[in-house]
């Protein structure tokens, strides 16, 4: 099969989306199919072609959120190339940017288009208003989500259920919805393919003692991923055991005013801000943890919960539905509902080594079941059933034809 995978992120971009594509592209690979990739470059006038001509980037413009770039310009040199791919299916990654992109190319073309969506606008609109006409920018996020997903993708995909809810009880989208959890590549992040070296090294470096409990976060340092929430405990959960540490990985908008809280609260011996870390280089940090947390609610699936039960590292995630679908309470992690469950769980994890080292094992078998090679299993069912259904249409749509003219 000849795929093509549109997306407004791509390595060597980070981010849940890029790497996500990235890692179906490898597998879809290894069984065999043909993948392209259509993105975006980081110059706003230009574009490339790369990787003997299955990677093309059009140029795209910041708009202010992290890494992203959008695009509006389609070169007719591009569309010519992609001609010649003669894609058997189309697969878009973004709603909007690239993703329009999809869909004239798929309707032009008439190739069946697939979509997945990755990412909950709604809770990131303000990076864009910065809190002016919020309300009515959600409704026109809502009216374009709605518009893509529903009138022009011939089949919809959706990493939990919680988003499957959004589309057939909010949304109302009638239409065939896949719920796929997005898979990761989890061989990566087993301790046993992990440089420990380098993590030694780390520990140094990060001043983390032997006697040291480590709670590790991963993720963008920004207002949605409600890491305050973690920062808050973190104050209560010294007061008892000073020797437990909490690591924030990543970068953000909200870095500096994170520091500023923890230097207020008096916690920069306890609370580790890394920055961005290499992506080659993140398996190594989640050696260092002792358990990894999350207090986000705007997830639709949560992928670093995933990357630390590969690691042998058990969750506690926030009672959200996009982590109910991976953590099963008190087998393989902890939910919590609230700031003092989460003190809770932290001090009998803390004080249970053979608790710790249960959930710990259970987490790192449970992760296999997200693998991307049973990822790319079920995208590719449905890659069949869009390409399948596409030739019924067009075949009934002949015949409805060929009568017409008589």
């Amino acid at each position: 099969m000849r795929i093509g995978l549109f997306t407004d992120t791509y390595p060597p971009y980070i981010n849940g989306v890029s790497t996500s594509v990235c890692m179906l592209k490898h597998a879809l690979e290894k069984k065999g199919h043909q993948v392209f990739v259509v993105t975006v470059n980081n110059d706003s006038l230009k574009y490339k072609i790369e990787d003997n001509n299955t990677v093309i980037r059009v140029p795209g413009i910041p708009i202010g959120i992290y890494d992203y770039r959008l695009t509006g310009v389609y070169p007719l040199r591009a569309i010519n190339i992609i001609k010649k791919w003669n894609l058997d299916v189309i697969h878009s990654h973004t709603e909007f940017g690239v993703g329009t992109f999809a869909r004239i190319i798929a309707k032009q073309l008439n190739i069946p288009l697939v979509h997945t969506y990755h990412t909950m606008y709604e809770d990131y609109v303000h990076y864009i208003t910065h809190g002016y006409f919020d309300k009515s920018s959600k409704k026109i996020v809502e009216y374009l989500t709605l518009f893509y997903c529903d009138k022009t993708a011939n089949e919809l995909i959706v990493p939990t259920k919680k988003t499957y809810d959004l589309f057939k009880d909010k949304y109302e989208v009638d239409k065939n919805i896949h719920i796929i959890p997005t898979g990761i590549e989890i061989e990566r992040f087993y301790k046993e393919n992990v440089d420990m070296k380098r993590v030694t090294k780390l520990k140094k470096d990060l001043l983390i003692l032997k006697d040291d409990f480590v709670i590790v976060f991963v993720g963008r340092i920004a207002e949605e991923k409600n890491i305050v929430f973690l920062i808050d405990a973190q104050k209560e959960i010294v007061k008892k055991h000073p020797n437990v540490k909490l690591i924030i990985i990543g970068d953000g908008p909200d870095s500096d005013k994170y520091k500023k809280l923890t230097n207020k609260y008096k916690l920069n011996d306890n609370i580790i801000f890394t920055g961005k870390v290499p992506w080659e280089e993140i398996p190594c940090y989640y050696q260092l943890a002792d358990v990894f947390a999350t207090a986000s609610t705007t997830e639709t699936q949560g992928l670093t919960v995933i990357e630390a039960m590969a690691g042998g590292v058990p969750p506690l995630c926030i009672d959200d539905e996009s982590f109910r679908n991976v953590v099963v309470d008190d087998l393989n992690g902890r939910i919590f509902k609230n700031k003092k469950e989460y003190i809770k769980d932290v001090y009998e994890l803390y004080d249970d080594h053979d608790k710790l080292d249960n959930l710990s094992k259970q987490a790192r078998l449970n992760a296999e079941r997200h693998s991307s090679k049973y990822y790319a299993e079920g995208v590719l069912d449905v890659y069949e059933h869009a390409i399948g259904n596409k030739k019924e249409s067009f075949s009934i749509f002949k015949i409805f034809n060929k009568f017409r003219r008589k």
